[in-house]
């Protein structure tokens, strides 16, 4: 399963969730809520029309939690991301293509707004302006992102990783 990762290392609070290294410095991450949250999405994108999709399975394929991901289903069913089909053979299913859903609409439904610092406390200019750029850039890396996207990927270094002898 390919893993999603998005981690910025500054010098900033990111809506109360930054961890502290011990050295005063903090990492800007998506927590285990996001990331997670994208896996259930991932695994219900490449089975997409196919039929519902246990959160079970997705838990033993991925080793997580089963109580943890229907925990982090909730908000996305309440927003209208997925549809829970009952039954024996139930589970979920996408409500959207795989193409027309993002991983910045994934990521905002389970850890709010993206914003690495907050703009109203920073007085100087040119710090706001930096934190801007940044949150526009996370933002842009996000939305551009869909989850055929992330399906899709192939890792380049697997690829040039087979070794050919003569």
């Amino acid at each position: 399963m390919v893993c999603f990762r998005l981690i910025l290392q500054v010098q900033a609070r990111w809506a109360g969730r930054c961890r502290s290294d011990g050295r005063g410095a903090h990492n800007l991450k998506i927590s285990t809520k996001g990331r997670y949250g994208l896996t259930i999405m991932m695994e219900l994108a490449a089975k997409f029309g196919e039929g519902p999709l246990s959160l079970k399975s997705i838990a033993e394929r991925n080793q997580l939690s089963e109580h943890y991901l229907e925990q982090l289903v909730a908000p996305l069913r309440n927003a209208g991301m997925v549809k829970s089909i009952r039954g024996a053979y139930g589970g979920y299913v996408l409500s959207k293509e795989p193409e027309s859903v993002t991983a910045g609409d994934i990521i905002r439904i389970l850890e709010g707004p993206i914003s690495p610092v907050d703009f109203t406390e920073e007085d100087d200019p040119a710090k706001r302006d930096l934190w801007l750029r940044i949150r526009d850039s996370i933002a842009s890396v996000l939305d551009s992102t869909t989850l055929a996207d992330l399906i899709a990927f192939k890792d380049e270094s697997e690829i040039d990783s087979y070794m050919f002898y003569i």
